[in-house]
C-alpha cells in the first residue's frame, strides 16, 4: 500500500511549521505554495513573537495574564481552549525558534531581548530587528529543506490552488492545482489537505498584505462546503504608509520601542515638526489612555487616528489624512539595530529619513480575524487535548485551516505579535493530529478511483477553457476589482454604518455579475497572469459579501468591528450616586449584549449568496467583562462590575 500523503496549501509560517513537525513524524507531504516558498507573505511580518519569558516573570506575568490579555484584547469572541493551550505553548515555540536559528535580538548579557506590543503592559514579544517574519521563515524553510532533501517533503512553487476534491461520502481526498507557468491544471491525491493560505487583504483593493493575498483559496474552500467564521472581523492597523499601489506597514515595534503618535495643537500647522515646541504637540494616545499610552490595542489605536483626522480636524496635512508617528527622540543606534528594516521602507518609498523627520501614517487594512471554521476538542484541564483529528478541521472531513486562514484565536481584535505565535501554534499541533487523522481515515486518497480526481480536474479546466474563449469587448477585471476596493473599504473598515453596509452588499452583488461576463487581455497558454487574476477576482465575491452581511448583521460594537449607533458611552454624571446608577445601567446593557451577541458568526455559502448563523463561544475560563480601555468613568463601571461578579460568584457558592 503506497504511503499516506498529506497536501498542504500555503508555504507560510503556518504551512511551513506543520511541513517540519509532519515529516518528523514519518508522513510524506506535498507543500504546494502559490509563490516561491520565502516570498510567502509571512516574511512581512517585522514587529515580533510573544511570549511569557524570565524577565516578564520577574515582573509578575504569567501564560494565564498572556492568555487574558489575549481574549480581553480580541473582546471574548475567541473560543478560550485553544487560546489558553497556544500561550501555554509560546515559550517552548521561542525555545524551539531559537534552537533552530533564528537571530533575535539580544541584549548585552546575551539574553532574549523582548519589547513591548499593543494590548499589554509586559515586554513579552521576542523580535529580530524589524524583519522577524523573515527570519522565522527562513529557518522554518531550513528544516523543511531537510526533509525534503531526504524525500520526505515535496514543493511545488508556483502553483495555484483550485479547491478540494472531495470523495462521495464528502471526505476530501485531494485538490486540484494549476502551474502557473505552463497553466497546466492537474488533480493531486492525499489523505488529508491543510489550507495555510494567508489573510483575504486584497478584497479591499489596497491594504498592508501582499499582492498574492486574495483569499482566493479560502474561498474556493468556503465555496465547497467548509463554512467560514467571524468574517465581519477585519483588523485596520493603526499606523501604515499611504500608498497609490499598496498601503506599506510600519511596524507596531516602532511604538513598542517608544515611538509617539501625535499631532499639532493648531491644525496643519505649517512649521517644521521638530521646531514644533512639546506643549504645542498632542499626543493624543497618551492622554487618553495614560495607562497603555501608544500601545493601546489596535483597534483603540485605528479609531483614534481616523477620529483625529477625520472628525476633530487634526490631519497633520490639509490634503490626505495622518498623524505623526515620531521616532526621532530615540538614538539613531538603537534605530538602526532594533528598527532598520522599517526604517529602510519609509525611507525608500517617501524619500524622507525617519531618524531625523517623524513619519507620517495612517490606518490600513492589515489581517483578518475571520477565516475558516475550524473544530477543537477540549482538554480536562480547559486547553486542547493534544493529538485529536478535531483540531483544526474545517466542517470538511479531511480538510485542515492553520494560520491567518482560520478563525479560533483572535476573536474581535488581535494582539500585535500574536499572528506569528498563532501561525506557528496550529502548524505544529495540527501534525499530530492529522497522523490520528490518517489512521481512521475512511478511505484512502490510493483508493479512490482514478475518474474521481480527472472528473474534478476537468471540471476545472472547462471554467479554464470558457475564461480563455470569451469574446473581446467586455469589462476589464483589473477595474472591477478596483471598485469592489473603494465599495469595502467605504463600507466596511474603521467605522461601519448600516446603510452603507446595505448599499456596499448591493453594489458587490452588481460587481459579482459584472466580473462573472468580463474580459480577457491576454488568452495565452503560457504564464498568463490575467486569467488568474481573474479566477482569483471572482473568488473574492463570496468573502467580500461574508464581510458585509456579517458586519450588517452584528448590530454591537466589538473590537474591530465598530458601529457608532450602537456604540457603549462614557459615563456622564458627576454627583458619586448618579454616576453610581449609570454605571448600574451601563452593566445591565452590557449584560444584555453579551447575552445576544458574545457568539461567533458562521457564513455558509448556498451557491449564490452567503446564509449566517451563529455559534456560541467557550467562555468557561475566564468570564468575559466590559472592555474599558481609556473610557470615562471606567472606574466607577469596573468596581459596579466586580460587586456584581462577586454577588453572583456568591450565590452559585451557596447553592451549590
Amino acid at each position: 500500500m503506497p504511503n499516506q500523503k498529506v497536501m498542504i496549501i500555503g508555504g507560510g509560517l503556518a504551512g511551513l511549521a506543520a511541513a517540519m513537525k509532519l515529516a518528523e513524524l514519518g508522513v510524506d507531504v506535498d507543500l504546494m505554495s502559490l509563490t516561491p516558498v520565502k516570498r510567502s507573505h509571512s516574511v512581512c511580518a517585522q514587529g515580533g513573537i510573544n511570549s511569557v519569558n524570565k524577565q516578564t516573570r520577574l515582573a509578575g506575568d504569567n501564560e494565564w495574564k498572556h492568555f487574558d490579555d489575549t481574549v480581553y484584547g480580541g473582546d471574548f469572541l475567541n473560543h478560550q481552549p485553544p487560546v489558553k493551550e497556544m500561550t501555554e505553548w509560546a515559550p517552548r515555540i521561542i525555545d524551539l525558534m531559537d534552537r533552530l536559528g533564528v537571530t533575535f535580538n539580544r541584549t548585552t548579557e546575551g539574553f532574549l531581548d523582548h519589547r513591548r506590543f499593543g494590548g499589554t503592559l509586559y515586554k513579552r514579544t521576542a523580535f529580530a530587528g524589524a524583519t522577524t517574519g523573515q527570519q522565522l521563515l527562513y529557518v522554518l524553510d531550513e528544516q523543511v529543506r531537510r526533509w525534503q532533501s531526504q524525500g520526505r517533503v515535496k514543493v511545488y512553487e508556483s502553483w495555484d490552488y483550485l479547491g478540494p476534491i472531495l470523495a462521495d461520502d464528502g471526505t476530501c481526498c485531494g485538490c486540484v492545482a494549476q502551474d502557473l507557468a505552463t497553466m497546466e491544471i492537474r488533480s493531486f491525491s492525499a489523505d488529508a489537505v491543510v489550507v495555510a493560505s494567508g489573510g483575504c487583504g486584497l478584497i479591499f483593493g489596497r491594504s498592508t498584505m501582499s499582492m498574492v493575498c486574495t483569499g482566493s483559496a479560502v474561498s474556493r474552500s468556503f465555496q465547497m462546503g467548509a463554512d467560514y467564521g467571524n468574517g465581519e472581523f477585519i483588523q485596520v492597523h493603526p499606523t501604515a504608509i499611504p500608498g497609490a499601489d499598496k498601503l506599506r506597514l510600519m511596524s507596531e515595534s516602532a511604538r513598542g520601542e517608544g515611538g509617539r503618535v501625535w499631532v499639532p495643537s493648531t491644525p496643519q500647522d505649517s512649521r517644521t515638526p521638530r521646531s514644533i515646541p512639546e506643549a504645542e504637540r498632542y499626543y493624543f494616545l497618551e492622554d487618553r489612555y495614560p495607562e497603555y499610552g501608544n500601545l493601546v490595542p489596535r483597534d483603540i489605536a485605528t479609531r483614534e487616528i481616523f477620529n483625529i483626522c477625520v472628525n476633530e480636524g487634526l490631519s497633520v496635512e490639509q490634503g490626505r489624512q495622518c498623524v505623526f508617528l515620531d521616532l526621532t527622540h530615540i538614538e539613531r543606534s538603537e534605530l538602526d539595530r532594533k528598527l532598520g528594516g522599517i526604517l529602510e521602507i519609509y525611507e525608500k518609498f517617501q524619500g524622507v529619513d525617519p531618524r531625523d523627520h517623524p513619519m507620517k501614517i495612517f490606518p490600513a487594512v492589515h489581517y483578518s480575524m475571520g477565516g475558516l471554521w475550524v473544530d477543537y476538542q477540549k482538554s480536562g484541564s480547559g486547553g486542547l487535548q493534544w493529538g485529536s483529528p478535531q483540531n483544526q478541521t474545517t466542517k470538511i472531513p479531511g480538510l485542515y485551516a492553520i494560520g491567518e486562514c482560520d478563525y479560533q484565536y483572535h476573536g474581535a481584535n488581535r494582539l500585535g505579535a500574536n499572528s506569528l505565535l498563532s501561525c506557528i501554534f496550529s502548524g505544529l499541533l495540527v501534525a499530530p493530529s492529522l497522523v490520528e487523522w490518517l489512521k481512521i481515515v475512511p478511505k484512502a486518497a490510493a483508493d479512490q478511483p482514478s475518474s474521481l480526481y480527472e472528473a474534478a480536474r476537468q471540471e476545472r479546466q472547462v471554467r479554464h477553457d470558457k475564461l480563455l474563449n470569451r469574446p473581446s469587448g467586455g469589462e476589464n477585471p483589473y477595474l472591477i476589482h478596483e471598485e469592489l476596493g473603494d465599495v469595502l473599504t467605504k463600507s466596511a473598515t474603521v467605522v461601519r454604518r448600516n446603510p452603507q453596509l446595505e448599499e456596499g452588499i448591493d453594489k458587490v452583488l452588481e460587481l459579482k455579475d459584472r466580473a462573472a461576463a468580463c474580459s480577457l487581455s491576454d488568452t495565452g497558454n503560457w504564464t498568463n497572469q490575467n486569467v488568474v487574476f481573474t479566477k482569483a477576482l471572482q473568488d473574492m465575491f463570496p468573502l467580500a459579501l461574508t464581510v458585509l452581511r456579517g458586519a450588517l448583521a452584528r448590530d454591537e460594537c466589538r473590537g474591530a468591528h465598530f458601529k457608532p449607533d450602537f456604540a457603549m458611552p462614557s459615563l456622564k454624571c458627576e454627583e458619586p450616586g448618579e454616576r453610581i446608577r449609570e454605571a448600574e445601567a451601563w452593566c445591565d446593557r452590557f449584560e444584555g449584549n453579551v447575552d445576544k451577541w458574545l457568539k461567533s458568526t458562521i457564513a455558509t455559502w448556498q451557491g449564490d449568496d452567503v446564509e449566517l448563523s451563529y455559534e456560541e463561544v467557550d467562555t468557561s475560563l475566564i468570564v468575559p467583562r466590559p472592555r474599558l480601555y481609556g473610557l470615562v468613568g471606567a472606574d466607577v463601571i469596573e468596581e459596579v462590575w466586580k460587586e456584581r461578579v462577586a454577588k453572583r460568584t456568591d450565590v452559585e457558592a451557596t447553592t451549590a
